[in-house]
């Protein structure tokens, strides 16, 4: 579990590190990086979600 979130925050440095720069500089390439951290995001969630749950019936 401490795998996933390592994977977690790293995707989320990412994002927020992309969707700076196209806040701030209207980088339109970090606007797409940033959405695809989304959706990668979004998929580590949804494991973390099964994996907790997983071990707090444990």
């Amino acid at each position: 579990m401490q795998n996933l979130i390592e994977k977690v925050n790293a995707a989320y440095e990412a994002f927020k590190a992309d969707a700076a720069l196209q806040v701030e500089k209207g980088n339109k390439a970090a606007g797409t990086r940033a959405r695809k951290a989304s959706l990668e995001l979004e998929k580590l969630m949804k494991e973390f979600r099964k994996a907790s749950l997983e071990a707090s019936k444990a």
